[in-house]
């Protein structure tokens, strides 16, 4: 797992409308990148609208977010649509970025193990390394962690 301090890795992925993010794109100012396993999801839901609900706030530092998933463009656009959310959501098919990072990893769920995203969350200075990481996340207390860290 990529950890604080590290350079985050070179990536080019595309947006729910087809634009190409890369990194490159994102110098300049601070960034946060959070993975997610799937759109529609109960949790994945909740988390996506809880960065709606506070995105005037990292406007406000001038902070930029992302969400990651491996979910396809048109999955992205209809969860955008449906959530009213306001903010780009990046298509990582093969999973490669997530790879990179070390978040797609074995996972246990309902008694299955698969292989996915673990939902981790990146926050990259204005040269895109990694600033601070919250690893495992817990959506109700993700805000208020971004928060500190933030203003920290």
């Amino acid at each position: 797992m990529l950890q604080k301090g590290e350079q985050f890795p070179d990536f080019e992925l595309t947006n729910q409308d087809g634009k190409v993010i890369t990194k490159a794109s994102l110098k300049g100012q601070k960034t946060i990148l959070y993975f997610y396993s799937r759109d529609n999801t109960p949790t994945c839901t909740t988390e996506a609208c809880d960065f709606r609900d506070n995105l005037a706030y990292f406007n406000n530092l001038k902070v930029s977010v992302y969400g990651i998933s491996g979910d396809s463009q048109r999955k992205h656009q209809n969860f955008i649509k449906k959530h009213n959310l306001n903010f780009d959501l990046l298509v990582d098919e093969a999973y490669k970025l997530s790879e990179a990072v070390g978040v797609y990893q074995l996972k246990k769920s309902f008694g299955k193990t698969s292989m996915g995203i673990v939902r981790t969350t990146f926050i990259l200075d204005e040269n895109g390394d990694v600033l601070d990481v919250i690893e495992k996340v817990k959506v109700k207390e993700q805000m208020a962690k971004l928060k500190a860290i933030l203003e920290g």
